[in-house]
């Protein structure tokens, strides 16, 4: 019932891509009536370079709703590589916004042991809390920077107790289930560089899923999704009542249900398996989905994913939770078009390999990487970058040429995905040269970043 989102939010990366710029956050149009329709209409360049803009969140929880003394009119920026943290000031001036404060990465590191944060999500008790891969030399460790929500100031430690995960990612929390759950992707050190096959069977990437207690803080128990298996995003039922949701592994290709069993504790069963593919011309002779971004409706009744590498994004009827039925499916881009460098020997899935994916007579680099639904459901947004070393080594056109943003209509009756071919958004188009575009927010909350208590 909200209204239609007519401007989103877009951290825009020039980190690995040779080109000596800031990161920045774009402000898009994407107002089908609006002259500025599919432009970037503001440009926010951060203070410093090398910064790795990844996931942002807001200063204002959803619980707050209906209390006139909050707004949500701060955006919280980590860094991923850098370890800063940047608050924006999106209330003052919604299409233009600007800097509000710098948590310089010394306080994060002597303040909380802590380094490369990645999630950023709002507390009812007004704190901010954001999740990290990693402790300040780079090794493994998942643990949580707690944010003043009026000074921004580093607070803590969120976690309490000895025990610490080896890795962290991303989390969502329950309160009326006392659980708060987080995934591992990988040690820092290891992946900051690039995907290395050989840090395989090593121990370096994730497979838990770390469940902890919300009142206490501590670490409770840790859920095996699988050698390897790097579980990245993931996303409760936005029901608070709802003790389940779903887990989008990486590297397994694969979709876990996670729920609370009759005991009290929690597991997680595999729902859905993305199948590889035999191929030549690749990094290695199987080439996985590579699933990195999931959501769910906010009526809770469809999942989508995309597989960066295959390069099609999925539909999923949950209404059933254990057996999620695919709905739609479309390619957009991808590793195994036609006429490309890699050719598939072997596919369980397609008849034959996908036309290349061109929009407005662009041919698109990369694969769907973050994705972003409208509050009604009917429109599904897509940025093509994951993570700058990850796109310069699997598809240095897409460093080379910048990303894209793409929107796709949503059948919210039946399921089904389809391309809107007017709207496009072409990051390599931009002023200081091409770049690459991640995550995309809405003012005022979405998909992702609202968690009802």
């Amino acid at each position: 019932k909200g209204p239609r989102e007519e401007i989103v939010y877009v951290p825009c990366i020039y980190r690995n891509t040779g080109r000596q710029k800031p990161d920045f956050l774009a402000t898009v149009d994407v107002n089908p009536a609006s002259p500025q329709y599919c432009q970037v209409i503001h440009r926010l360049p951060m203070p410093n370079r090398g910064d790795e803009l990844h996931h942002s969140g807001w200063n204002t929880c959803s619980s707050c709703f209906g209390d006139a003394s909050k707004k949500r009119n701060r955006l919280v920026l980590p860094s991923l590589i850098s370890s800063r943290i940047y608050v924006v000031d999106v209330g003052t001036d919604q299409r233009a916004p600007r800097l509000f404060k710098v948590v310089n990465p010394e306080d994060v590191f002597w303040k909380c042991n802590l380094g490369y944060p990645h999630t950023s999500h709002c507390l009812g008790s007004g704190e901010i809390m954001i999740s990290t891969l990693g402790d300040p030399a780079g090794n493994g460790k998942g643990g949580f920077i707690l944010l003043d929500g009026e000074t921004f100031e580093i607070k803590g430690n969120w976690e309490k107790g000895d025990e610490v995960p080896p890795m962290g990612y991303d989390f969502w929390y329950q309160p009326r289930h006392n659980v708060l759950i987080s995934t591992e992707w990988g040690i820092p050190k290891c992946l900051g560089y690039g995907f290395d096959p050989r840090d395989l069977k090593k121990g370096r990437y994730g497979r838990h899923l770390n469940v902890w207690d919300w009142t206490t803080h501590t670490h409770v128990q840790a859920i095996d999704v699988g050698e390897d298996a790097a579980p990245l995003e993931i996303r409760f039922l936005h029901n608070p009542n709802a003790a389940e949701g779903y887990v989008g592994c990486t590297i397994s290709s694969s979709i876990h249900r996670f729920y609370k069993t009759e005991r009290g504790d929690w597991a997680a069963e595999k729902v859905i398996q993305v199948p590889s593919k035999t191929v030549e011309g690749w990094l290695l002779p199987d080439m996985p989905g590579f699933i990195t971004d999931i959501l769910i409706s906010l009526d809770d009744r469809f999942l989508y994913f995309s597989n960066w590498l295959h390069g099609d994004i999925r539909q999923y009827d949950i209404s059933n939770t254990r057996r999620p039925r695919l709905v739609g499916q479309v390619f957009v881009g991808g590793s195994i078009a036609k006429g490309g460098p890699v050719t598939v020997c072997g596919d369980p899935e397609l008849p034959g390999q996908p036309e290349p994916f061109v929009i407005k007579g662009k041919r698109v680099s990369g694969g769907p990487q973050m994705i972003q639904l409208s509050l009604d459901g009917k429109r599904l947004y897509v940025t093509t970058s994951l993570y700058s070393a990850w796109d310069r080594q699997f598809y240095p056109d897409l460093v080379r040429d910048g990303s894209v943003m793409l929107q796709l209509d949503v059948d919210t009756e039946r399921g089904g995905l389809r391309v809107n071919e007017r709207f496009l958004v072409d990051f390599g188009q931009e002023p200081d040269g091409p770049c690459l575009a991640h995550e995309i927010r809405y003012p005022g909350g979405d998909c992702t970043s609202d968690i009802w208590v």
